[in-house]
């Protein structure tokens, strides 16, 4: 078999191979980088009263506590914390993916909504699925694309290389 073909073969069958794991990567890494400009994927960022911090433990917590749909009962239901100092305000990203967003002087809840850019990237790392899949299916198929794109460049200098030989011979 020559190796024109066997390049298109092989180029084929990593495409098929690859279709699904690269259309999920792909959809959710559009969803991902547009987190910033759409607050469905991920809330809009508010701004506090001050830039100075003055919540203690438990004000952080009670405020927390005081949102229903965030579900937190203790620190245990709190996922992390994110401080912003320069927007005087912090945010609470709660285990059901719910966030909490702080006055970081007052302890008022500036916004509380729903953060599915966690889940996003957990679709787009393949973690989601399986942890396992990460290793198993997502690096495969990075192999397989960084094949593809061996193979498609050679496909893509075949044709111009045979001109350059006829040229070469005539």
């Amino acid at each position: 078999m020559s190796a024109a073909k066997w390049n298109r073969k092989l180029h084929r069958w990593g495409a098929l191979v690859v279709f699904l794991p690269v259309a999920i990567i792909f959809t959710s890494g559009v969803f991902l980088h547009l987190k910033k400009e759409w607050a469905w994927v991920q809330p809009t960022t508010t701004r506090g009263s001050s830039q100075e911090l003055r919540l203690t433990w438990e004000q952080i917590l009670d405020a927390a506590k005081a949102i229903p749909e965030a579900g937190v009962q203790s620190w245990e239901d709190v996922a992390r914390l994110d401080v912003r100092p320069e927007l005087g305000m912090l945010k609470v990203r709660c285990k059901n993916r719910w966030e909490v967003q702080i006055d970081a002087l007052t302890g008022t809840v500036l916004s509380s909504t729903y953060r599915r850019s966690d889940l996003i990237e957990s679709i787009h790392d393949g973690s989601w699925f399986h942890e396992r899949a990460k290793l198993w299916i997502w690096l495969p198929t990075a192999f397989i694309l960084c094949g593809l794109w061996g193979t498609g460049t050679y496909l893509w200098l075949l044709p111009h290389l045979v001109k350059r030989r006829r040229k070469v011979k005539a």
